[in-house]
């Protein structure tokens, strides 16, 4: 090769160009996944250019995790205590992952050495007795699947001051679901002898706050239980371990957290928790107490801000629905800002006080509209407008804020959140 045939030091094939560029754009994007992530790009990400049928993937671990590219976090608030938010736009399924469950709390999380924990279960009783976990766990366990709403859930929805930039998690992300598993409380109550007069029982957690809530005896003898696990394993520390009271269908505060007392009585006990909170203002300047059930709700969930639909066509509306007081019978969705409602296509197994997915169908023909869904539980009771909820309980009520909710989709396919129907 002669001397002009040499190419020059400084010359770069195009074969070394397009090496450099991948190269750089690679890093770009593993950097980009790390700080979306906020953590390190790991082995998974780097090789995702790579073909997957010529690299090895990496090996067994003791504790699974999610794809790298699969990023969903709960909304943080460190408000008193502490207040987190689920998701609800990124899950499919009616189950939330355990690490995604929604947070409330009034003092923070307390860490709890299960070898020391214990629930006394006294007052009018023949048999007062404390138990240990192991003691619990003796007992026939059971497991079943509900979920579990902050009473404030939706406050945002009910407000004047309603923002059109708000997502699914934002509005209701004070929702989970999960399967639950324990002793019935039934069980304890019958094994320390609670008295046929007992009407009420306190329920008091062993975190900073010390929550303390008066509960009916009735809700003990049908449905209640303390719960030591959690989706197949024990309970998350932010949701009571070592072992929680769980109150299927009731208000999330109700539910105390890391559970350490239960006292029998013949009337409520009037804590603080339930005079200064969790009792509802009226428009006639009264005041619900003891509300404890959660009103049938539902929430579309897609197309919700910040989607942009990709132009005319079929879409599926998808959300989910929920009732404190039962299953859901049906859900109906408008497409039309409410002049015509639809039924909805309801998840093959409906289970009571659970979430329930449903579905339709939706032809957009590119038109600026709003969608909404109401949910009908098997009480008969439908959910309400916004209008219809604020006559009822009026503009100053703090709690069970169940209106329909309403999604502006502009011409563009661009959905906000909207004026409630």
């Amino acid at each position: 090769m002669s001397e002009h045939e040499r190419p020059s030091k400084s010359a770069i094939s195009r074969r070394s160009l397009l090496a450099g560029a991948a190269g750089i754009a690679g890093a770009a994007l593993a950097k980009q996944r790390s700080a979306n992530a906020e953590e390190p790009a790991d082995k998974e990400a780097t090789q995702a250019t790579s073909d997957p049928t010529k690299v090895p993937g990496r090996p067994a671990s003791a504790v699974g995790r999610r794809s790298s590219f699969e990023q969903p976090r709960r909304l943080v608030s460190n408000s008193v205590g502490g207040v987190s938010r689920t998701p609800l736009q990124d899950l499919d399924g009616a189950i939330t992952p355990a690490d995604l469950h929604y947070e409330r709390h009034h003092a923070g999380v307390p860490e709890i050495d299960p070898a020391t924990y214990s629930l006394l279960i006294h007052g009018m009783v023949d048999r007062p007795r404390m138990f240990t976990l192991a003691d619990l766990k003796r007992f026939p366990s059971t497991s079943q699947t509900y979920f579990l709403e902050c009473s404030g859930n939706g406050g945002s929805a009910f407000s004047g001051n309603r923002r059109p930039n708000l997502t699914p998690q934002q509005i209701d992300g004070l929702l989970s679901t999960s399967e639950w598993t324990g002793v019935a409380l039934s069980v304890l109550f019958r094994e320390v002898g609670v008295h046929e007069n007992a009407t009420w029982f306190l329920a008091e957690g062993m975190d900073a706050s010390v929550m303390t809530r008066s509960i009916p005896t009735s809700k003990a003898w049908d449905d209640a239980m303390i719960a030591y696990g959690q989706n197949g394993e024990a309970i998350r520390p932010e949701q009571g371990y070592p072992a929680r009271l769980l109150l299927p269908g009731w208000e999330g505060n109700a539910n105390v957290k890391w559970i350490r007392r239960l006292e029998l009585s013949d009337r409520p006990f009037m804590t603080r928790w339930e005079t200064s909170k969790y009792s509802d203002p009226l428009a006639d300047d009264t005041a619900r107490m003891f509300s404890f059930e959660m009103d049938a709700k539902s929430l579309i969930t897609y197309p919700a801000y910040p989607t942009v639909l990709n132009g005319p066509g079929w879409h599926e509306i998808r959300g989910v629905a929920w009732s404190g007081r039962g299953s859901i019978r049906r859900v109906e969705v408008s497409t039309d800002g409410g002049r015509e409602w639809n039924p909805a296509e309801l998840q093959k197994t409906i289970l009571p006080k659970c979430a329930t997915r449903f579905g339709l169908m939706w032809n957009w023909n590119g038109e600026p509209t709003a969608i909404m869904s109401r949910a009908v539980d098997d009480t008969g009771y439908v959910q309400p407008s916004v209008q219809a909820l604020r006559e009822a309980r009026g503009i100053g009520t703090r709690y069970h804020y169940n209106s329909i909710r309403v999604w502006n989709v502009g011409p563009d396919g661009a959905v906000t959140f909207g004026d409630q129907g």
